[in-house]
């Protein structure tokens, strides 16, 4: 990143990949500029507040300010920080981010790098439209730098279209697991039948601990 190459990174979960995209980013930035020099899209707004609070953090001492933008949060405050200047990072969802492109309130013109978190869910068919109208905005040379736990061989063959020779670091699939950690999946014919499925596994085992993810609330 540092080196100003296009980069496609993967690593297991929990091993930096924040930070690591966080400080290369950050190297990057002219801190005696106050336009908006990168962004970075991520598909959670739980995602993005974590991916901010990160940049603020290794930020402290180097005058760069970073802003998180949002759905669920008033557009207005977003619009009214972006005109007034001096936010050289912008992290957020991309409904919003591309809502302030659209509006001419977030100017990409001086842009240098944009990172997309959660490659393989940003370009999944959830968000690749949004994602696709983001880009036609970006500048032609902008550096692209795509970050994922999994990356998917069709993911990484849509990247031709918009990453310039990139620096690929890819993690075979047998490394993807942490040690320590097992995985196990149930097939079902329905969604409906998950909830259930999910009792019954109570039912069953002893479980002293459990977080449950889900895609919606």
């Amino acid at each position: 990143m540092i080196s100003k190459r296009d980069t496609i990174a993967q690593a297991q979960s929990g091993t930096g990949k924040t930070a690591t995209f966080s400080i290369g980013l950050l190297h990057l930035i002219d801190p005696n500029s106050p336009l908006c020099q990168a962004i970075v899209l991520a598909p959670t707004r739980e995602l993005a507040l974590q991916i901010n609070k990160v940049i603020l953090c290794f930020s402290e001492f180097l005058k760069v300010n970073s802003r998180c933008c949002i759905g669920g949060t008033d557009p207005k405050e977003d619009r009214n920080a972006l005109k007034s200047g001096g936010i050289q990072v912008v992290v957020g969802t991309p409904g919003r981010i591309k809502d302030l492109i659209t509006r001419k309130t977030l100017l990409t013109d001086h842009l240098r790098i944009v990172v997309l978190d959660e490659a393989d869910e940003m370009l999944s068919r959830g968000f690749v439209d949004e994602v696709k109208e983001i880009f036609e905005n970006l500048p032609s040379d902008i550096q692209v730098c795509l970050f994922s736990a999994t990356m998917p061989p069709e993911i990484v063959e849509m990247t031709d279209k918009f990453m310039k020779t990139p620096v690929k670091i890819l993690v075979k699939n047998q490394q993807l697991t942490l040690d320590g950690i097992k995985q196990f999946y149930i097939s079902l014919q329905e969604d409906s039948q998950k909830f259930g499925t999910l009792i019954q596994l109570y039912k069953n085992m002893v479980i002293s601990q459990c977080i449950v993810f889900t895609n919606r609330k």
